[in-house]
C-alpha cells in the first residue's frame, strides 16, 4: 500500500514538473518573442523617422511643420509598437483594443492637457505666430525656439538652458517674437548733471550715433529729446532703429561709447542726491 502511494505521488510530481516546464517554455518562447518583435519594431521606426525627414527636408516645407510632423510620426508608430508588443505576449489585439475604447473617456480626460497642448500645437502651425529659429518671450520666460513638438515648444535660452512650454498656453496666452519684423527701436535714457548745456549733450550723442552704420535712417532718423527733469538728473532719451539681428550690439556699443564720450567731452553723470535743511533752534 505505501508502496502503491509512493508510486503514484511520483508520477503526480512528474506530471507537474512536466507541465512546468511546458508552461515555462511557452512563457519563455513568448518573452523572447515580444522582445524581438519589441527590438525589430524600434529599428523600423528609426527607418521610417529617417525616411519621412529625409522626405520632408527635401520638400519646401517650414521647418516648424516639419518638427511637428516629425513628433507625431513617432508618437503614431510608437503607439503601434506597444500594441505589437501586447499582441506578441499573447494578449488578443481585438480585447486590448476593446479595453481601449473602454477606458478612453478616462484617458481622455486625465490627457485633457495634452490633448489641448495638441490643438495648440495645430493652432501655431496654422497661424504661425512664432516659427523655429525665432526668439520669443512667453510665460515668463524667452529664448529661441528650437523645435515645435505635438504637446511642446522647445526654446533654447542664451545660456544654453532647453526650456519646454505646453503648446496650449502658448497659442491661448501672450507670446512676444522679437524675430517676426526685420527692423526694432532700441531705446536708452542717459541722465547728465543739472547744468549741463543741453545742445552740447544733444551733439554730442548725435556725433556717436553717426559713427555707428547699423544705425538706420528708416523707419525714423535718431530722436533725441530731453524727457524729464528728475529728482537728480537731466534725463535724455534716445531711440534709433536697427536691424533686428543688431539690436544688443548697438545696445552695447553705444553705452559704452557714450560713457566715454560724455567723461571725455566734460558732461557729468549725476549721483543720487539729497539736500537736507537743518531747522535752527
Amino acid at each position: 500500500m505505501l508502496l502503491l502511494d509512493a508510486t503514484e505521488t511520483a508520477t503526480k510530481l512528474e506530471i507537474a514538473l512536466r507541465s512546468l516546464v511546458e508552461q515555462g517554455s511557452t512563457l519563455g518562447w513568448t518573452l523572447i518573442k515580444a522582445f524581438l518583435v519589441f527590438i525589430v519594431g524600434r529599428l523600423v521606426i528609426n527607418l521610417i523617422n529617417k525616411l519621412v525627414r529625409r522626405i520632408l527636408n527635401k520638400r519646401d516645407i517650414d521647418l516648424s511643420v516639419k518638427t511637428f510632423v516629425g513628433s507625431l510620426v513617432n508618437v503614431v508608430l510608437t503607439i503601434l509598437l506597444i500594441i505589437s508588443v501586447v499582441g506578441a505576449l499573447g494578449v488578443q489585439t481585438t480585447s486590448f483594443a476593446a479595453l481601449l475604447a473602454s477606458a478612453g473617456v478616462a484617458v481622455g480626460m486625465a490627457l485633457s492637457g495634452n490633448l489641448s497642448n495638441f490643438a495648440g500645437g495645430l493652432i501655431i502651425l496654422l497661424f504661425k505666430p512664432y516659427k523655429v529659429g525665432d526668439y520669443i518671450e512667453a510665460q515668463n520666460v524667452g529664448g529661441t525656439v528650437k523645435e515645435i513638438q505635438i504637446f511642446h515648444t522647445v526654446l533654447s535660452t542664451a545660456d544654453n538652458k532647453i526650456i519646454y512650454i505646453p503648446n496650449g498656453s502658448l497659442s491661448s496666452g501672450v507670446v512676444t517674437n522679437f524675430s517676426h519684423q526685420t527692423s526694432r527701436r532700441v531705446d536708452w535714457t542717459f541722465g547728465v548733471e543739472y547744468g549741463s548745456d543741453f545742445e552740447k549733450v544733444k551733439s554730442v550723442i548725435e556725433s556717436v550715433l553717426a559713427k555707428d552704420s547699423r544705425i538706420l535712417s528708416d523707419p525714423a532718423a535718431p530722436f533725441i529729446a530731453l524727457t524729464a527733469l528728475a529728482d537728480s538728473s537731466v534725463n535724455i532719451v534716445v531711440r534709433v532703429w536697427v536691424k533686428s539681428a543688431d539690436y544688443w550690439g548697438v545696445y552695447f556699443d553705444i553705452n559704452q561709447a557714450i560713457y566715454a564720450t560724455f567723461n571725455a567731452e566734460g558732461i557729468g553723470f549725476p549721483f543720487p542726491q539729497l539736500t537736507v535743511h537743518q531747522a535752527k533752534d
